[in-house]
């Protein structure tokens, strides 16, 4: 079974909050779970996690297979001087070592019983059991068990290399100990930054979990968190129990506490609670729950708020996402996302990527697979979240949609598809009906090494049945559409040197050709049409619109050359393309009655390396009329080396948008980095969205400082900052989200200080 995603919890807890306070508010005990949640597959850092899962699983295996062999191993007993009866026991003395398979134990004085197998041992103990390591004033151990105790250690242990002091450890065996009146830390030195003191500090290897009672936890000598009792991973690995708490402030739900609580119900099955007081709306209550199996996965998240306080009304959210194979030719989905009103986003989420979402779609998928052909049903709709600022049109439902694909390659020569789709199309308040689409298509490819040409014919037919027609609108109708293209191009390549790098560069021109003749579609409905963005995607298009309502009448050809330069590991470091599009005829068929010019605009686009530190893209539209820039973008970064990256980004589309776009994660000085981004926009003299922040890195610990700001709707904007601190192999304390989640969204090519 495939391993599940690890869940990322970063839950804050404000370092200067009394600790009798958060002592009260911490019940039971709180786990660790670093990683990142997903909807879809599983992220990098996922894939990363796992693989240290199955190493520590293989560790462990392998650990396990070498404490069963040191059963049978024989003990060797070196000393300077020993006497006793050999058969019943033996002391020894002055530079006594003893070993047993993987424990080596050293001391000035030992005795050893042979009946019991069992050494007492003092002076100067010093043991190594499997990379652990203890020293202390004196130990009695069991040799074949493992099971003992030693007084006064001082210890460190190998899997996470954390070390601590203590009054007494008593080995319960070579698994799970009992530390008594002790600290730990994964610092380094006498003096660690931060460190936990626990009346009793349970330790088992073998479920890879400690369990501390009655806690103080120190960081750099000040006591910033108290708790009854304190359960926490040795490797990193997810287990049950109470998250750090988050505390934060928003301006319209004044402070707030959440108190996550994780439940690792299997290792591809989890379930955390997130219960939030917002002192000025009530008791939030959140559910997040996913799953992974071979055959399937999906992720369910619900929170709610009964009778807010501001509104007076109840409140809630629901996201799922879910994907199965029903059988091995047999698909089934749903993506399904509701709010109680347009104002929830806005009113309890506290990212950009959140609020900014006014369209959740409601959708359900099956899909059958055959050998050369698929059928999929589907049916979906969506909740428009209205700003009444810039309000949106609600689009069309699908109930349901029936299409049918088909597809085969290379069939005597030619290769051949067709689509055909069945939709019935409803909306509250525009006309409704049926919509039956055939789309066959017929090419013959002739290529040859360096050279291209690719006739096609296809053949649109569209049938119509309106519910509700407009007056003097027939409910019945029809239109069929023939298409004839060519597709073409050659590719040069040469030899050639840049910037002293031996590169293969290519010259492609390509020449796209397209007849479509002119059926008038002005009384047909739009449920799903749409001008396509102009593109170099979209100019080797057939049609100029989205959606299956309106087929352009074309007499067009394209024309692009592109130029790349490859590396001799097949890397493209530099790629230059140039395209435009000739009309033959004036375009009749619109949906804004705009005329089109004997041309289309010029597009511009690069992208590539200029070093190994260095790269950039460019992509500029330029209109043929007037001489002048309609949309373009120009971007740059600069990673001259891990942690250390510089993003520098211009956006442009006339009367409409114009931003300069600036973010960076930059070292600042010793341990210091600066992180910050900033979205200007030149048209409305403002800052749309941004953050700026301080980390610090020391060996054992990290700080962040994060102040951020982002649009809500068109005309209000929010504020917010957070402060974490993460303490390595225990938790992540701090104040107001997770700025590592914030810092990933909006720099590209950040990385935590942390990771190596």
């Amino acid at each position: 079974m495939r391993r599940k995603p690890v869940l990322s919890h970063s839950p804050l807890l404000f370092p200067t909050i009394p600790a009798i306070l958060v002592s009260v508010l911490v019940p039971a005990y709180f786990s660790q779970a670093m990683a990142q949640t997903q909807t879809s597959g599983i992220t990098a850092e996922a894939q990363v996690q796992n693989q240290l899962e199955e190493k520590s699983q293989k560790e462990k295996l392998q650990l396990a297979k070498a404490k069963q062999d040191d059963k049978n191993a024989p003990v060797t007993i070196r000393a300077e001087a020993f006497n006793g009866r050999p058969e019943r026991f033996i002391k020894f003395e002055r530079d006594v070592e003893i070993i047993k398979g993987g424990t080596k134990l050293n001391s000035d004085e030992a005795m050893y019983s042979n009946l019991d197998d069992e050494v007492d041992a003092s002076g100067n103990v010093r043991m190594n059991r499997y990379g652990d390591c203890y020293s202390g004033d004196s130990m009695r151990l069991q040799l074949d068990s493992g099971a003992g105790f030693v007084s006064n250690p001082i210890y460190r242990l190998l899997r996470n290399n954390a070390q601590g002091h203590a009054k007494r450890i008593d080995f319960q065996d070579e698994e799970r100990s009992i530390i008594t009146s002790g600290t730990y830390s994964t610092c380094e030195g006498l003096n660690p930054d931060w460190y936990l003191q626990s009346d009793t500090l349970n330790l088992d290897t073998g479920l890879d979990r400690g369990v501390a009672g009655k806690s103080v936890v120190y960081f750099l000598g000040m006591p910033i968190l108290a708790t009854p009792s304190l359960t926490f991973p040795l490797s990193g690995a997810r287990h049950s129990g109470f998250l750090p708490p988050v505390m934060g402030a928003s301006s319209k739900g004044g402070p707030e506490l959440t108190v996550p609580y994780y439940f690792n119900i299997a290792p591809n099955r989890d379930l955390t609670v997130y219960p939030k007081m917002i002192a000025r709306r009530g008791l939030q209550l959140g559910l997040e729950g996913r799953y992974l199996g071979e055959t399937y996965s999906g992720e369910t998240s619900v929170e709610g708020l009964l009778n807010d306080r501001v509104t007076g009304t109840n409140r809630y959210a629901v996201a799922s996402v879910h994907q199965q194979k029903l059988l091995p030719q047999l698909d089934f989905s749903w993506n399904i996302n509701t709010a109680s009103d347009d104002n929830y986003p806005t009113d309890f989420s506290r990212t950009i990527t959140k609020t900014a979402q006014r369209l959740l779609l409601r959708e359900a998928n099956l899909t059958y697979y055959g050998s050369f052909w698929n059928l999929a049903l589907r049916t979906s709709n969506y909740q428009v979240l209205q700003d009444l600022a810039a309000p949106i049109d609600r689009p069309y439902d699908r109930l349901p949609q029936l299409q049918l694909h088909a597809e085969q390659h290379d069939v005597g020569g030619l290769d051949w598809s067709m689509d055909a789709i069945l939709t019935r199309f409803w909306h509250p308040t525009m006309v409704r009906g049926d919509r039956m689409v055939i789309n066959p298509s017929v090419s013959l490819p002739l290529v040859q090494a360096g050279a291209f040409i690719i006739p096609k014919i296809s053949f649109h037919a569209t049938n119509y049945h309106l519910v509700n027609p407009a007056p003097g609108q027939e409910s019945d109708f029809h239109r069929a559409v023939p298409t004839f293209s060519v597709d073409s191009g050659l590719v040069f390549e040469r030899k050639t040197r840049m910037f002293d790098t031996d590169l293969t560069q290519t010259l492609e021109p390509r020449l796209f050709y397209v007849n479509t003749p002119y059926r008038d579609q002005s009384n047909m409905p739009n449920f799903d049409s749409a001008v396509a963005d102009f593109n170099f995607a979209q100019i080797f298009s057939e049609n100029r619109f989205t959606g299956q309502d309106r087929i352009g009448d074309s007499n067009q050809i394209t024309a692009a050359l592109i130029s790349r330069f490859i590396e001799g590991n097949g890397d493209e470091s530099l790629k230059l393309a140039i395209g435009q599009r000739f009309y033959f005829n004036t375009q009749k068929v619109t949906l804004d009655n705009t005329v089109s010019p004997s041309r289309s605009d010029l597009l511009l686009a690069a992208i590539g390396k200029l070093s190994s530190t260095l790269s950039g893209e460019m992509a500029l539209q330029l209109s043929q009329t007037d001489r002048q820039s309609v949309r373009s973008n120009y971007g740059i970064r600069w990673q001259p080396s891990p942690k250390k990256v510089l993003n520098l980004a211009y956006r442009y589309q006339r009367n409409t948008l114009e931003q300069v776009d600036v973010s960076a994660q930059w070292p600042m000085a010793d341990r210091w980095y600066m992180v910050g981004r900033s979205n200007y926009s030149m048209m409305d003299k403002r800052m749309v969205d941004g953050l700026l922040g301080f980390e610090y890195k020391a060996d054992c610990w990290s700080l962040r400082f994060l102040a951020q700001r982002f649009a809500t709707n068109s005309v209000n904007n929010t504020s917010g900052f957070s402060i974490q601190l993460e303490l390595n192999g225990l938790a992540r304390l701090g104040f107001g989200g997770n700025p590592i989640d914030a810092l990933r969204k909006n720099i590209s090519g950040y990385q935590p200080i942390n990771e190596r």
